[in-house]
């Protein structure tokens, strides 16, 4: 099994580009592997070059999930980053995967300065 990169995974969602959709297409259909690098990197172009939502974004990151080609990089912290980020959209997808990222290996709470994310369930403001 092969991994995509960010680019391949835009291609699937967006098919702005006919060849490398379906290049994107047959090279996942025997399965592919997602770091969290990639699928972070996505969410991140499809809201700042293609103006997606929150609610836009969460639809694609679960569409995704439930995509029979893929396999995720830890898929439990996305599948419950994707929870949080649909019930706290203010904090941005990546904010809610550090976040599920440390409470899954049991290092929280997570310190940081975002005072949205401060005041998430785990996350302590400093």
């Amino acid at each position: 099994m092969g991994a995509v990169d960010s680019n391949v995974l835009v291609r699937l969602v967006v098919g702005d580009n006919q060849s490398q959709t379906a290049a994107a297409e047959a090279f996942i259909e025997q399965g592919a592997w997602v770091s969290l690098l990639a699928l972070t990197e996505t969410i991140w172009v499809l809201k700042a070059v293609y103006g997606r939502s929150a609610g836009d974004l969460a639809a694609t990151l679960e569409m995704l999930l439930d995509h029979g080609s893929l396999v995720f990089q830890d898929s439990e912290a996305v599948a419950a980053a994707v929870r949080l980020f649909r019930l706290r959209p203010a904090l941005g997808f990546s904010d809610c995967l550090m976040l599920e990222l440390a409470r899954k290996a049991g290092h929280l709470p997570l310190g940081t300065f975002d005072r949205k994310l401060g005041r998430a369930e785990g996350a302590q403001q400093l």
